[in-house]
């Protein structure tokens, strides 16, 4: 069933998600609505805050994006074609950062029509838990690096306007008063 994706002013998208300790049906459901709501909307991650849940929960799949390339590693193996480890469901995911950093468009589902340019390191490192309970480790860089620092940020009430520049801020600034006070009519 597709969700409805929270917008902008919305109290759920700064709440620090609660940790996942077990697997029930409720989750299974969620997650499968939120694939379901990402692929709707076209996107390449969402986090459980942008469907209302303040959970360490997040599903990506940048397997569609053909012009923002990809590398992973998962697990020390390296995944030749993104198609068969996509999409990706994480819980409880913990991200480390690489040093060198590169500025890249962004956008993201609960702000309709905002996009800036982030700064983000090219690469990182996540440790997560699967659906199954295993652990899972994730080397990546490109378009999944930077979707994966994106979707923790999310899980910790992170908003990618909190990473734009001043500058950024100020000329998104009329259509990001407009968001909240749409989104508190709701």
């Amino acid at each position: 069933m597709k969700l409805p994706i929270r917008k902008y002013g919305d109290p759920i998208l700064r709440a620090k998600g609660k940790r996942i300790n077990e697997v029930d049906d409720k989750i299974l459901t969620l997650v499968e609505n939120m694939l379901e709501t990402m692929h709707a909307a076209n996107g390449v991650g969402l986090a459980a805050q942008q469907v209302g849940y303040a959970l360490q929960l997040t599903v990506l799949d940048v397997s569609h994006v053909e012009d923002r390339p990809s590398a992973m590693i998962l697990n020390g193996q390296p995944v030749a074609d993104l198609q068969t480890a996509m999409p990706l469901v994480l819980l409880n995911p913990v991200v480390r950062l690489g040093e060198a950093t590169d500025v890249g468009s962004e956008g993201c589902l609960s702000f309709p029509d905002v996009t800036a340019e982030i700064e983000r390191s090219i690469s990182v490192e996540l440790e997560a838990e699967t659906l199954e309970g295993d652990a899972v480790r994730i080397e990546a860089s490109g378009l999944l690096s930077r979707a994966l620092q994106h979707e923790v940020d999310h899980l910790n009430g992170i908003l990618f306007i909190d990473r734009m520049s001043s500058a950024s801020k100020a000329s998104h600034a009329s259509r990001l008063k407009r968001l909240q006070k749409e989104t508190a009519r709701m």
